[in-house]
């Protein structure tokens, strides 16, 4: 698919990835919706630099665990830029509580990991697949992540969300298709994301150690694979690992 002139929407796009994502769009032509959850002044340099290469832009709030915020979401974005070619499944949260501390993973952490990890990825593709099947070459790209291959990460709601995440994928793939192509990137651990920010040193050295190239991943190669998910014309229903080659550990 040609991007130029599509119109992109990115979930969480004012983090470390979600920005070079953006960016990366724009230079191929693309008109970007950048969506955030109380960082509107990231959100603001993120459109900045969408027109700044001379691509339209718009900065929504949006709240993917309320089924009527990503439908505002979905809404004024085609009001504003037109249409809906892609939807990129970008934002998420966690945070840290170690997998044998069952005590501590309260039903309030599970609930607000699967529901902004896997639920709102859901509901946002089902606010926007009318308008991605109204061009018949839509795309829906997700961002999963390793612990949704193994058991690791920062808690076991993470690694469960992402794994569903997935799996969605998968099924969102027979559901929309033909019209939808539905894929998935799992990447490594990532330097320059606001998660990055809180991980011990011991465990990022420990990361580069085990992978094969002896390095995180990169947001460009991991932006990048989002990029030739969204031109490919027959890929569909694939999760792609971008980790420096840890996941053969």
């Amino acid at each position: 698919m040609e991007l130029y002139d599509r119109v992109a929407l990115i979930t969480g796009a004012t983090g470390g990835l979600g920005a070079v994502m953006a960016g990366m769009l724009a230079d191929e032509g693309a008109h970007v919706a950048v969506t955030h959850l109380g960082h509107r002044d990231e959100g603001v340099e993120v459109c900045r630099q969408v027109e700044s290469k001379g691509r339209k832009s718009f900065l929504i709030h949006l709240d993917q665990t309320d089924p009527a915020s990503c439908e505002a979401a979905v809404e004024a974005t085609v009001r504003a830029l037109g249409r809906l070619d892609i939807l990129i499944n970008n934002a998420a949260w966690n945070s840290r509580v170690p997998f044998t501390d069952l005590q501590a993973l309260t039903p309030e952490f599970w609930d607000r990991s699967l529901n902004t990890n896997l639920r709102g990825p859901f509901l946002m593709t089902r606010a926007a697949a009318p308008h991605l099947k109204r061009q018949d070459q839509g795309r829906v790209v997700n961002i999963a992540g390793l612990p949704g291959l193994r058991p690791e990460g920062s808690s076991i709601a993470l690694a469960v969300s992402k794994a569903g995440l997935i799996h969605l994928t998968r099924c969102l793939a027979v559901a929309l298709a033909p019209s939808i192509a539905v894929n998935c990137v799992v990447p490594g651990l990532m330097e320059g994301t606001r998660m990055f920010a809180r991980v011990p040193p011991d465990r990022v050295a420990a990361t580069k150690d085990k992978a094969l190239l002896k390095r995180t991943t990169s947001l460009e190669d991991v932006s990048r694979q989002v990029l030739l998910f969204c031109q490919s014309d027959s890929t569909t229903g694939q999760a792609q690992v971008i980790d420096a080659g840890t996941v053969f550990h």
